[in-house]
């Protein structure tokens, strides 16, 4: 069972891993699995009793992996932008083509998710349109029998 969600010293939220599941979406599986594939920004840290305890700045992080993830991003990208952010200053301008590269490739695939959407558009409206006046399809009717 989890632990009971508490303040650090310093006041930061710790929270359990069962915690940081629920509220990322990603399975305590994928959170140990993102620790051991160096995803993170930070370690993190442990608790008296040797559990993981997780604060505010490893939650902020795993909600931006988890766009990242969402958006495409290959994890050797992500564990390459750990690693600079890991680094600290010094390495802002490596970290920013990481970013641009990825932009491009959202940037493309919305493009291309817009031109899917216009033919599914058009052949809803060609749908509604035929079963509004009664009109099979005329463009992919089949062909009569003989």
């Amino acid at each position: 069972m989890d632990v009971i969600t508490k303040p650090a010293p310093g006041g930061q939220l710790r929270l359990s891993i069962g915690e940081v599941a629920q509220r990322t979406g990603l399975s305590v599986h994928a959170l140990r699995f993102y620790e051991r594939e160096g995803l993170l920004a930070s370690p993190v840290q442990r608790g008296p009793d040797g559990r993981r305890a997780y604060g505010d700045d490893d939650l902020e992080w795993l909600e931006l992996c988890v766009k990242l993830r969402s958006s495409g991003m290959p994890l050797a990208a992500i564990r390459r932008y750990a690693e600079l952010v890991r680094e600290g200053a010094g390495n802002e301008q490596e970290r920013l083509v990481l970013m641009r590269q990825h932009m491009e490739r959202v940037t493309a695939k919305i493009a291309a998710l817009d031109a899917c959407l216009e033919v599914i558009t058009f052949k809803v409206k060609l749908y509604e349109e035929s079963l509004a006046t009664d009109h099979t399809d005329p463009i992919w009717a089949p062909a009569a029998q003989a």
